[in-house]
């Protein structure tokens, strides 16, 4: 049986801007602000999607207000299980779940030693 995979990763941060540019500059990444995202997660029009043929997509946002913080989302069929199945463990639910765009809902739990990990899935 295999595990579920990471489908998604971001970073956040309180000068989005600022980190598009590095991280653009660092690996020659573009990004596209166009699109949804939860407002607990980044300001909208803050949020830029990284624009790639392969790999784990990913994101760079935040805005002032926001936790930095690197992150990575676990996909599951369904997310308000995943979240409660965490808090089962030992984990704690931080947020979510939220519907990001019409097809997709995160949430975020942190593990027993406090690491936080995103969940997402379909809405």
């Amino acid at each position: 049986m295999m595990g579920r995979p990471v489908v998604h990763f971001e970073i956040i941060g309180t000068d989005p801007a600022m980190l598009r540019g590095y991280y653009g500059d660092l690996f020659g990444w573009e990004f596209d602000t166009g699109g949804a995202v939860a407002e607990e997660v980044s300001r909208a029009g803050d949020y830029g999607f990284v624009a790639q043929s392969d790999g784990i997509p990913g994101g760079v946002g935040g805005g002032a207000g926001y936790e930095r913080r690197v992150l990575f989302y676990v996909g599951v069929p369904d997310v308000e299980a995943a979240l409660r199945k965490a808090e089962s463990l030992g984990g704690t639910r931080r947020m979510g779940p939220t519907r990001t765009s019409e097809s997709l809902v995160v949430g975020h739990v942190t593990d027993p030693e406090g690491n936080l990990v995103g969940i997402a899935g379909p809405a």
